[in-house]
Formats: structure tokens, C-alpha cells, sequence
């Protein structure tokens, strides 16, 4: 288990340099963006554009701030992300188009690399103790907002942006927050060889 505090994280420019990304977590530790098996950030977008094309990845984004965002992905109706809407997974690769519905957002972004890895992004709010069952390869819990402490020998309380990243060995977690809470729960599994 890693607490992930959000003072803690690296920000650094996005591939396309259109603005400021904010990296949670990266795997292998430390990798760039041209070699992670799989990588979670936030990004803090001011105005519609293209998104940042990564050949042979996965992508899923979630809104955690603002009215929303409108991406025209190719061959794929527009579709619209909102902090109320499920997350959308969509290929990395093919040229994207984002218009903000009002202003500009924060939003959350899960990548992993085709082949290798895949990974899975729910958004959970809860308001009593809740028993969130963690069986992957790697799980990440984000905090947006509210605390919540994972209980267990030593427990651990996470704030607003925060994150817990589990291991296999996790398989469920009793999350108890100090008011309703809501959280992003990514799960990201190995692709099995074929033999």
C-alpha cells in the first residue's frame, strides 16, 4: 500500500505542450511518457483543442472539475464527460477533439498500454462505511473530494486529490468517510502472455 499525497505529485507539460498535466501515478516508476505500461494524471484544461495522440494506449477520462467537456473522437459520436457522467474510455491514438461546455475543467486521465495492460475507472460517492472490493493487478483509489480513512491495522485517512495505490495482495478495502465522499476506484490488470 502507497499513500499518494497530492502535494507529492509531478506536473510537467502535456506531450502536445498545449498546457500543465499533473501525474498521480506512473508505472514503472519513473518511466516517460513514451515507454509507461500505465500512467493516472490530472490536467487542468482552459479551452477546447486537440488532444495529445499516444500510439498503442488506452485511455479513459472522468471530469473532477468544472461544467464539462465535449470530445469529437474519430469515427465515434461527439460525447459528453461531465462530473455526473460514467467515465469514457477511448482509443489514445486516433485524432480527438475537445470543446469545453463552460469554462475550463479539471479532469482525470487513466492510460495504459495496449497489449500489456487494461484498466477499468468507476466513480464511487459514499456517505457510511463502504467495503470495496480491490482484486487487480494494481488499484488506485482517488480522493476528490471529502476524507476518507481505510481502515485496517494502521489506519490511513485521505483528503481531497489524495490517493492509496494497492497491490494485488488487496483484494477489498472498508472505506469510511468523514461526510459523503466521492472517489475515482481504478483498476489496472496485466495482460496474460499467450503461452
Amino acid at each position: 500500500m502507497r499513500i499518494l499525497r497530492a502535494a507529492e505529485y509531478r506536473s510537467m507539460p502535456w506531450k502536445n505542450g498545449g498546457g500543465v498535466t499533473t501525474e498521480i501515478a506512473v508505472s514503472p516508476a519513473g518511466a516517460a511518457l513514451e515507454d509507461f505500461d500505465w500512467r493516472v494524471s490530472m490536467a487542468r484544461v482552459e479551452s477546447g483543442g486537440p488532444f495529445s495522440e499516444y500510439p498503442g494506449v488506452d485511455r479513459s477520462l472522468a471530469v473532477l472539475e468544472g461544467e464539462g467537456i465535449i470530445l469529437d473522437i474519430a469515427s465515434r459520436p461527439a460525447a459528453t464527460v461531465t462530473k455526473t457522467s460514467a467515465p469514457l474510455s477511448f482509443a489514445a491514438d486516433v485524432p480527438t477533439q475537445a470543446a469545453l461546455i463552460a469554462g475550463p475543467i479539471t479532469d482525470l486521465n487513466v492510460m495504459t498500454r495496449r497489449g500489456r495492460m487494461t484498466h477499468a475507472v468507476e466513480r464511487v460517492v459514499i456517505s457510511t462505511p463502504t467495503v470495496i472490493q480491490s482484486a487487480a493487478d494494481a488499484t488506485l483509489f482517488l480522493c476528490v473530494d471529502g476524507e476518507i480513512t481505510v481502515a485496517g491495522a494502521a489506519p490511513v485517512r485521505i483528503g481531497p486529490r489524495d490517493a492509496l495505490l494497492l497491490g494485488p495482495d488487496a483484494l477489498s478495502q472498508r472505506l469510511e468517510p468523514t461526510r459523503t465522499a466521492t472517489l475515482f476506484v481504478i483498476r489496472i490488470d496485466c495482460v496474460a502472455a499467450n503461452d
